[in-house]
């Protein structure tokens, strides 16, 4: 059985787009392909208690939890607001933009 395909990838700027976090942006930390999830710095947090010990000094602490990839959105930076995304080839690679502004995802350097 194949992985399927996501546009979001690790590094991006999502919002998300509905849920209690709804309006919230952050940068995806982590894909999690065979569930069709995502992992978003500081969104949808929950506190995990823990002992005291090396690992969490303090003991409890907060933990982002997966968030399914269809709830969020990508962000275009020149618009500033979520937006649709689609591939295309460039020079030979295949590349995501956005639909609506036409700029490659992640620009220059990506």
């Amino acid at each position: 059985m194949t992985q399927p395909k996501f546009k979001v990838k690790k590094g991006d700027v999502v919002q998300v787009i509905t849920g209690r976090d709804k309006g919230r942006r952050g940068t995806v930390t982590k894909v999690l392909l065979d569930e069709g999830k995502v992992v978003v710095e500081n969104i949808n947090t929950v506190m995990r208690n823990a002992k005291p010990d090396y690992k969490h000094p303090d003991g409890p602490y907060r933990k982002a939890m997966p968030i399914d990839i269809s709830n969020v959105s990508l962000v275009d930076p020149t618009t500033n607001a979520p937006a649709k995304v689609g591939y295309k080839v460039e020079d030979g690679k295949k590349v995501r933009y956005f639909k609506k502004s036409g700029n490659v995802v992640g620009g220059i350097g990506r």
